[in-house]
Formats: structure tokens, sequence, C-alpha cells
């Protein structure tokens, strides 16, 4: 038996202890977190106000822009007050809050992805049935399947990881709560909580990149018997706007959790947690939204209606 002290909180170690360096990266993240911010409220307004949004796939993305909002916040905010204090503390129970909610939103991410990818493939690849096939009531399904699904998926690891003893030592090498850190820093056998995180992250990465992968594949197929030049270029761009976010996200989260636990640097861990915690989040609302011909027309006689309605003032 070895004695074990019950950590009662976790020290942050973050990215830098250089005060010039902190103020860089505070100034950084939080530029980059309030784009993120009006970004994505921008979109769920336009979606809202507009009838001619009020399709499946504008939905679907007023649900990833929400999505992106609440995974950001889980994040960012804490990180940023650490940049600025000097005692970077997170309680016990916060942390594996935070986990939750990391891991949560994450998969829901990686759900709805799938989902937007099979209403394309949908709308592409049988546009005749598309109308019946994706109504409201099955759009309703797999937006709602999509986040209970992440939920259930946040509770096994968390449960897991909080069962594990935490000796004396409680410094965690990165700016949030993650799962590999704090696996390293437990001082119980993590043999079991190791095997079973990875297989569950090789279930929904994968099967969700997967389906993702080939309903683009079939998507670009359809795309190469359009016999009109413009209309294949006007499909492709949409689609390929799309692919970028897919190849970006599952890229990072793959090459994080699908892997042995110890196989990367911690600073490597922290740039590649950087792209999809404080990147992605930013890049989602400008590369669905901004290259989308039908949004930015609703936006445009928005502000085209604002501006008329202040000038009349």
């Amino acid at each position: 038996m070895t004695n074990v002290t019950a950590v009662l909180e976790f020290r942050l170690l973050g990215f830098s202890s250089n005060p010039h360096c902190q103020i860089l990266l505070f100034t950084l993240f939080l530029v980059i977190y309030i784009l993120t911010i009006i970004g994505n409220i921008i979109i769920i307004s336009v979606v809202t106000l507009k009838p001619q949004l009020h399709s499946p796939m504008y939905k679907f993305l007023k649900n990833l822009s929400f999505l992106e909002i609440c995974y950001t916040t889980t994040i960012v905010p804490n990180m940023l007050a650490n940049l600025v204090v000097k005692r970077k503390i997170i309680s016990f129970s916060g942390c594996i809050t935070q986990l939750y909610y990391f891991i949560f939103l994450g998969a829901t991410e990686c759900y709805l992805l799938a989902v937007m990818a099979y209403d394309r493939y949908l709308a592409v690849c049988d546009p005749l049935q598309y109308v019946t096939s994706m109504t409201a009531e099955f759009y309703t399904r797999l937006a709602v399947g999509s986040w209970v699904t992440g939920a259930f998926t946040g509770f096994l690891p968390c449960l897991m990881i909080s069962r594990l003893h935490f000796c004396s030592y409680n410094l965690i090498d990165h700016f949030f709560c993650d799962i590999p850190p704090l696996l390293k820093l437990s001082c119980s056998d993590t043999t079991v909580t190791e095997a079973v995180i990875f297989i569950l992250s090789l279930l929904v990465l994968s099967s969700c990149f997967v389906l993702t992968l080939v309903s683009y594949l079939f998507i670009i197929l359809s795309i190469l018997k359009i016999p009109s030049a413009t209309g294949r270029r006007k499909t492709f761009s949409t689609c390929s706007s799309h692919l970028v976010v897919v190849a970006i996200y599952y890229g990072t989260m793959i090459s994080m959790y699908v892997r042995p636990t110890s196989s990367l640097p911690s600073q490597l861990n922290k740039g590649v947690s950087v792209l999809y915690t404080v990147i992605t989040p930013l890049l989602n609302p400008v590369i669905y939204s901004l290259r989308n011909k039908g949004f930015k027309d609703a936006l445009g006689k928005i502000m085209c209606g604002q501006t008329l309605a202040a000038s009349r003032i």
C-alpha cells in the first residue's frame, strides 16, 4: 500500500512564464475569441431572421455555430485568465467539469460534421428526393441525436479519470484539463483507462470521419458528372470549403487522441490543442458562411435594411 494524498486542485502550467510572451498571447487569443463569438452569433442571427435560410443545411450550420460558441467558451476564458494571474489554479471538480464539456462538445461536433456531410450528400447526389428525405422531423432527429449522443460520450472518460488517484504533485503541463496530461499526472495504474479512452476515441472519430469522407467522395463523383463547368465550380467551391474544416478538425483530433498517451512532446500537444480549441471555432463561420452565396446575400440584405433604416432616422 502507498500513501495517496487527495488532490483538491490542480495548477495549470500554460504556455510560458515570460510576462511579455503572456501579454502577447493574451491579446492574440482575446482577439480570436471575440471574433469567434461575434462571427458565430452573426450566423445564428442571420439564419434565424431570414426565412429563405430555414432549410436543413442552414439549421445544421446554426447548431454548429452555437456549439462552437460553447466549445471555445469552455476553454478560452479560463486560459485567458491564467495568462494574467500568478496562481493558475483550477479545482478538481472544476477540472473534471471542464473535461466533460470539452469531450461532450468535441464529440457532438464530430457527429454534427458527419450529419452535415450526409445532408450535403442527399442534396447533391439525390436532389429530387432531398425535400422528401430531409424533412423537418428527420432534421430534428439528426440534430437532437448528435447533441444527446455527444452528452453520453463524455460520461465514461470523465468517470474513469475522476476515479484515478492523483498524488501530491498536481502540476498539469497544459493550458486546460485535457485527457493526456491528466493520465500522465495520475499515480494510479492507467492502463485500463487509457485503453477504454483509446477505443472510444477510435470509434467516435473514425466512424464519423469515414462517414464524412464517404459522403464527400460520392458528392465529388456527382459533381464530376455535372455538364456545366459553372455548376461544377459552384458546387465544388462549397464542398471544398467544408472539406477544409473537416480535414483540420479530424486531423488534429485524431493526432491527439487516437495514439499512445505519451507519444508527443507537451509543447507540441499544446500547439495542436490550440488548433481545435481556438482556431477551428473561428474558421468555421468564415469557411461555412462567407463562402456561401445564399448566406452572403441574406447578410447583405440585412445590412442594407439596417443602413436604410438608419438613414431615414
